[in-house]
């Protein structure tokens, strides 16, 4: 909850007005947090390595049908971008947007939970350790979500409740990890995977050719540089979390 309340006033004050630009943000974000924080993660586990890039494969493949057949469709589209639909079209399709994104951060949840679980049964200073961790990362990380969902046309309101739904997952997550750590913890890469699959489609499908409709070096600079901070601030927090 705190860690999606600090992301909420930051998007909702400094970037609210700038929520298309800062889709660059988002992207640096997304694909950080899933190719230098979770997937080493989840590579570095005892799970055949095979298995895991079968698993991100099916992840991609899950999430590119679930476009396909509209029913968690994730493109964005604006009343007048030029596209000939009847009004409202294009405000309904990008109301679909943000579901994407929650299921990958719903998924993500769940296994920071089995992770704070899994630390406090071992030690609970490394419990209290993982858990401040786990709430530094998921601010950027949610940062990127709401921007999403702004981006996709979803209220604040909306926005802030639906992500702290998904934050319940981690409740979840941590309940199943405490009463059956064992079988649980082996299935951590494997939903790391998958989660990160979500992210990665996410931002290489949707975010990214958004962000080349804008092609002059005037707009290419600033959004280059953004995603240079998106994953400079997944570094930095990452960084000192592995330092603990």
């Amino acid at each position: 909850m705190f860690s999606i309340s600090a992301a909420a006033i930051f998007s909702f004050t400094l970037l609210s007005r700038m929520v298309e630009r800062m889709v660059s943000l988002s992207v640096g974000i997304l694909l950080s947090t899933s190719l230098l924080h979770a997937l080493p993660e989840a590579f570095e586990s005892q799970a055949d390595a095979r298995t895991l890039f079968a698993t991100l494969l099916g992840g991609l493949f899950a999430f590119f049908l679930l476009e396909k057949f509209a029913i968690l469709r994730h493109s964005h589209h604006y009343e007048g971008d030029g596209h000939h639909h009847e009004h409202g079209h294009d405000k309904h399709e990008a109301g679909k947007a943000g579901w994407m994104i929650l299921v990958g951060d719903g998924l993500h949840n769940f296994t920071d939970g089995i992770l704070i679980a899994a630390a406090f049964l071992a030690d609970p200073n490394l419990g209290l350790i993982t858990g401040l961790a786990i709430i530094a990362h998921e601010i950027p990380q949610e940062i990127g979500d709401f921007i999403v969902l702004l981006n996709a046309g979803f209220t604040r309101t909306r926005a802030y409740v639906y992500n702290l739904l998904c934050s319940l997952m981690a409740v979840i997550g941590g309940l199943l990890g405490y009463y059956t750590l064992e079988r649980a913890t082996d299935w951590i890469p494997y939903v790391l995977v998958f989660a990160s699959s979500g992210f990665i489609y996410i931002a290489v499908s949707d975010l990214m050719p958004q962000m080349q409709r804008r092609a002059t070096l005037r707009e290419t600079i600033p959004q280059i540089l953004l995603i240079m901070v998106g994953v400079a601030i997944v570094l930095f927090l990452t960084g000192r979390a592995h330092n603990h």
